[in-house]
């Protein structure tokens, strides 16, 4: 009977705990109060660029007007996405853009992991750091020069390589690789694997360095040749680099840059080179359909937060950590 009238337990231990956790919080800011403060920029930045102008995609649900902002313009639900998916573009776009992320996922993905590889195996220091400079000095190059280099070596007229196929093969291969639909594919994958490569080569080659001497050492008692060691050693050790980095590229994959394809587009090869970046670009500047476009770009975001968290669910369940 006495126990049902006590009141509920208030320990001075539970209390006393509460008060350690909030000490220790003020001890670990105090300690390390100079990391969280060059970490301040970085997330005043994201709150203000990133974060808050996400409240802008509410117009992807309304008639948006400018003179009547946010709160005048009036809302239309989901009538934008059902013009979207039953409109006569969604199809060519999706298809464009699956299609540009497939051949980015074969060729300009491995790409970094085999010059690594191939960089590790490379024995002369010099040669290989000058290799490496080589190989990521394209990534400064804004993607408006390489446009024009590739205009400079594929123009139809004055193309240094269209020439030199021209002199090899005759007039007869004359080709304006420009403005042919067929080869707009094979020219943007090329501009991403000489542009990118480089400096994706830096994150594997960092994964490298971090490879157990020892564990080369052994496979070499063990018998194993340079390419035996590569596929059990060093493989396996940068594997779950190459998870994380696939698990990113993923929410990319829809992503296909909008000032690459823009500037590589002309009206020739318009209906293979239409992705949803430039499509965005297209309805919501130069038509003016402001919530279509954004409704477009929405789209594109929520699908490719999907993809991340796909990909990580199922690189967990294949045994490797994931992102997160």
């Amino acid at each position: 009977m006495a126990t049902d009238l006590a009141p509920p337990p208030t320990s001075a231990a539970s209390i006393s705990g509460h008060r350690r956790r909030r000490a220790g919080l003020r001890d670990v800011f105090t300690r390390y109060r100079w990391l969280y403060l060059m970490l301040l920029p970085g997330v005043v930045y994201f709150a203000l660029f990133k974060y808050l102008p996400m409240y802008g995609v509410t117009i992807a649900f309304q008639d948006f007007l400018p003179f009547l902002g946010y709160s005048g313009s009036p809302w239309v639900g989901f009538k934008h996405f059902e013009e979207l998916f039953s409109g006569p573009d969604f199809g060519r776009l999706l298809f464009n853009t699956l299609f540009l992320a497939l051949l980015h996922i074969v060729f300009v993905f491995p790409a970094p992991i085999v010059v690594a590889l191939l960089l590790n195996e490379l024995r002369v220091t010099v040669l290989k750091r000058t290799v490496q400079s080589l190989v990521y000095i394209p990534h400064f190059l804004s993607w408006t020069i390489v446009a024009s280099l590739t205009y400079i070596l594929f123009a139809a007229d004055f193309g240094v390589l269209s020439g030199w196929i021209r002199d090899v093969l005759g007039d007869t291969a004359k080709i304006d690789y420009m403005a042919q639909e067929e080869w707009f594919r094979p020219i943007v994958v090329l501009q991403q694997l000489w542009k990118q490569t480089g400096w994706g080569t830096i994150i594997y080659l960092a994964a490298l360095a971090g490879v157990d001497p020892q564990l080369y050492e052994a496979a070499r008692m063990d018998g194993a040749g340079r390419f035996k060691q590569l596929w059990h050693v060093t493989l396996p050790a940068i594997r779950p680099t190459i998870v994380v980095m696939a698990i990113l590229a993923s929410g990319n994959l829809l992503d296909s840059g909008f000032e690459q394809i823009w500037l590589m587009t002309t009206s020739l090869n318009r209906s293979v080179a239409d992705v949803f970046d430039t499509y965005v670009y297209y309805s919501g500047i130069t038509q003016g359909a402001i919530s279509y476009s954004t409704a477009v770009g929405l789209f594109k975001g929520v699908a490719g937060v999907i993809l991340i968290f796909g990909s990580n669910w199922l690189a967990k369940r294949l045994g490797q950590r994931g992102l997160f």
